[in-house]
C-alpha cells in the first residue's frame, strides 16, 4: 500500500460511535440533509429502513426520499406510508431518454433533492440502523474540508461473519490496487452506504449500472484528491444475498466501468470495444443451458451542466 493511503486510513477512518446524533445535529448547523434510499421491489424492508430514519434523526435529517426504480411490488406504497417522499426514476427529468440501473436512481435524485449533504443508503438492508446514516455524515458535518464518505462493514453470509462482499474482493479491489492504488485503502468502495456534499456530486458523472460506486471513487479522486475523502466502520450490515448469476453480472458492469475510466484517463489504448453481452450457463434436461444478457452501462453528465 502507499505510504500516501497508510496515512490517509489512519488519519481519515473512525467508526459509527465516534458520531452520536446531538453531536452532528449540533455540528449541522444551516447545512440541510437529505437522505436517499434508490429502491426496487424493497417491500419487505423499505418501510422498516424509513420508519427508523425518520424517529430517530429526526433535527438531522431533513428528507427522506424514495427513488422507486420500476418496482412491480408496492414498494412506493410502503415507502410513502412510512413518510418518505416518493419518486417514480422514469419521471424525473421527463424530457431526458430514460435509462437502467442503480446509477441513474442516484443521479437522479440528485434533481429532486435539496440538501446541501445527501448520504445515500440500499433499501435492502436487514435490522436496519441509524447509526448506518450517522456514520457516513460525521466526518462531512464535522470537517469542510471532506466531500464525500463511505462506509464500511462487515457482512455476514450463510453464517459466516464476513462471508459477503464477493464481488469487491474478485473483481473491485484487484482492479483498484492495479489501477487506483490511491483507492486501495477503502475497505468496501462498492458499500450503498455513503454520503457526499452537493456540490461535489453534481460534477462529476454518475453510471448508470452496478459501476455508479467504482466510477464516483475515480471521479470524486479526480475532483477533490484522497484528503477529501473520509471511511467510517459501520460495524455489521446484512441485506439478501444475490445469485452467483447476478453477481456476474454486476462483476461485468464493474469492469466496463473499470474500461470506460482507463480509457478517459489515458491509461490504456484501446483497439476494440469490450462487449457488453454475457454469456452465463445453467443445467438444463439436455445439458446446459445458455443464457445470454445484456450487461451494457451508460453515463450521465454533470447534474450542473442539465438544463433546469
Amino acid at each position: 500500500m502507499l505510504r500516501e493511503v497508510s496515512g490517509w486510513l489512519r488519519r481519515r477512518t473512525s467508526s459509527a460511535g465516534d458520531w452520536p446524533v446531538r453531536d452532528l445535529v449540533a455540528a449541522k448547523g444551516d447545512a440541510t440533509v437529505s437522505v436517499v434510499l434508490p429502491a426496487r421491489d424493497e417491500r419487505e424492508t423499505i418501510g422498516e429502513i424509513v420508519g427508523v430514519i425518520r424517529h430517530e434523526l429526526d433535527g438531522l435529517v431533513d428528507e427522506i426520499v424514495v427513488i422507486d426504480s420500476r418496482s412491480c411490488d408496492d414498494t412506493a406504497r410502503v415507502a410513502a406510508r412510512a413518510g418518505a417522499r416518493v419518486h417514480a426514476q422514469d419521471e424525473i427529468l421527463p424530457q431526458l431518454e430514460p435509462l437502467d440501473g442503480k446509477g441513474e436512481a442516484l443521479w437522479k435524485s440528485l434533481a429532486v433533492t435539496y440538501g446541501d449533504v445527501l448520504a445515500f443508503v440500499d433499501a435492502d438492508i436487514r435490522k436496519f440502523r441509524s447509526s448506518l446514516v450517522c456514520g457516513v455524515l460525521g466526518p462531512l458535518l464535522a470537517d469542510p474540508s471532506v466531500v464525500y464518505v463511505k462506509g464500511c462493514y462487515d457482512r455476514p453470509l450463510n453464517g459466516a461473519p464476513n462471508g459477503g462482499g464477493r464481488v469487491t474482493e474478485l473483481v473491485a479491489r484487484p482492479l483498484i490496487n492495479l489501477h487506483w492504488p490511491q483507492l486501495a485503502g477503502f475497505v468496501q468502495p462498492l458499500a450503498g452506504e455513503y454520503a457526499g456534499r452537493r456540490s461535489a456530486l453534481e460534477r462529476v458523472p454518475f453510471l448508470t449500472g452496478y459501476g455508479v460506486e467504482l466510477g464516483l471513487l475515480i471521479d470524486l479522486l479526480d475532483l477533490a484528491g484522497l484528503d477529501a475523502f473520509a471511511q467510517v466502520d459501520l460495524g455489521s450490515r446484512e441485506h439478501a444475498p444475490q445469485s452467483t448469476e447476478a453477481l456476474g453480472g454486476m462483476a461485468a458492469q464493474i469492469m466496463l466501468a473499470a474500461w470506460s475510466r482507463l480509457e478517459r484517463q489515458g491509461k490504456i489504448q484501446a483497439f476494440h470495444e469490450p462487449s457488453a453481452c454475457l454469456a452465463q450457463f445453467r443445467r438444463g434436461l439436455t445439458g446446459h443451458d445458455v443464457m445470454s444478457r445484456d450487461v451494457r452501462i451508460s453515463e450521465r453528465p454533470p447534474m450542473i451542466t442539465v438544463p433546469a
